[in-house]
């Protein structure tokens, strides 16, 4: 057998001053690793600044936030509610301040014209004369020239909440007994804030800031129109009147148009059929895309009436969630200059913060609150 020989790599390192060699780099290293600890740390400023503690903010508190920040969108005023109508849970942004309803009254008026309906006094196919005196611009106007003309109570609901014809709202506005027997059966339900004191045709004449005590809704607004070429500079390029935003006549506070949906959508203020047929007639609203529906999920179920009129935007209604629960919601703005696009915006936006704020918030007080 031959003799072991070492590798030549290991012949060329001299075994003499091998160990001592390792036994000094291991001092070395701990001497190092003692300086180390014993030396003073840097300062926390070598870190940066120290992390401020976390705030931690309830859902509710993040949603007004939410809501203050849309409202921020307007140079108007914003107000907003939006209510879980299983547990009663409110929230709102300015929910006390007076707005002008423009359209959205119509809500109102379609609940009185129900609630005949299910006292007796009216019927759905009741046939309501089209009398001329009642009509004012756009929308089936056209139709009251003709004598004789008629239509179902049923056509003119649809008419009114569907394309908010303003010549089917009046009709059924008289049938129901004026604005006063509306605001009545309002108040009858413990809404308190809400009033309705026109017509349409006499809300728009408020709106352009004349009051005509007698001749037809296209004489008296053509002759308001040429003697002030303003009304129609604001109605082209949808600017707010502020004298008309400050009148208390034919206002409603979001909260209070979120009592009245609540009651209609409980049976305490119309039969079980009759609160179907609203919200179904609601269901199919053709105006206000970009509102309510603006930014919900594709398909979302929901029932709403809209409103528009010279720097004002509204929109109020029920949206059902997937799991089949529901809740209303109210955005109304005033006196806004930016135009209807910002508008819309906000409403949509508020409606998808309140979306997953109820379908998706995983703990919510459930007891009124509001920010006003």
């Amino acid at each position: 057998m031959p003799p072991l020989t070492r590798s030549p790599l290991a012949r060329s390192i001299p075994t003499r001053f091998s160990a001592p060699r390792v036994r000094a780099s291991r001092l070395a290293a701990a001497f190092a690793g003692f300086g180390l600890f014993f030396a003073p740390l840097p300062s926390a400023d070598a870190f940066g600044p120290p992390p401020r503690p976390l705030v931690e903010q309830t859902a509710q508190a993040k949603l007004l936030a939410e809501f203050e920040r849309f409202a921020a969108l307007s140079d108007g005023t914003v107000g907003i509610a939006v209510r879980d109508l299983q547990t009663g849970e409110t929230q709102s942004f300015n929910g006390d301040t007076l707005f002008p309803m423009a359209s959205a009254y119509k809500v109102a008026v379609a609940g009185r014209i129900f609630a005949l309906v299910d006292a007796g006094a009216l019927r759905l196919d009741d046939q309501l004369a089209l009398d001329p005196a009642l009509a004012s611009e756009g929308g089936i106007a056209w139709m009251f020239s003709r004598p004789g003309a008629a239509l179902s109570v049923q056509r003119l609901l649809e008419l009114m909440l569907q394309k908010s014809d303003n010549n089917a709202t009046d009709v059924l506005v008289a049938r129901a007994g004026g604005p006063q027997a509306i605001t009545r059966f309002v108040t009858g339900l413990g809404v308190n804030g809400l009033r309705v004191d026109s017509d349409t045709a006499h809300l728009l004449y408020r709106a352009m800031g004349i009051h005509p005590s007698s001749g037809s809704f296209r004489h008296n607004a053509g002759a308001a129109r040429r003697a002030d070429p303003m009304i129609v500079t604001r109605d082209m390029r949808d600017l707010p009147n502020l004298s008309f935003a400050t009148e208390i006549e034919d206002t409603s506070t979001p909260r209070a148009m979120l009592d009245l949906l609540s009651a209609y959508e409980s049976g305490r203020a119309l039969s079980a059929d009759s609160m179907q047929r609203l919200f179904t007639i609601m269901a199919h609203c053709e105006t206000g895309k970009h509102r309510i529906v603006g930014m919900l999920p594709p398909g979302t179920a929901v029932a709403h009436k809209t409103g528009s009129l010279n720097g004002t935007g509204n929109d109020v209604g029920v949206v059902r969630l997937p799991d089949g629960r529901r809740f209303a919601v109210v955005a109304f703005v005033m006196k806004d200059g930016k135009g209807h696009k910002a508008r819309d915006r906000i409403i949509a936006e508020a409606a998808r913060a309140a979306y997953d704020y109820f379908l998706y918030a995983p703990e919510r007080a459930h007891g009124p609150t509001h920010k006003s």
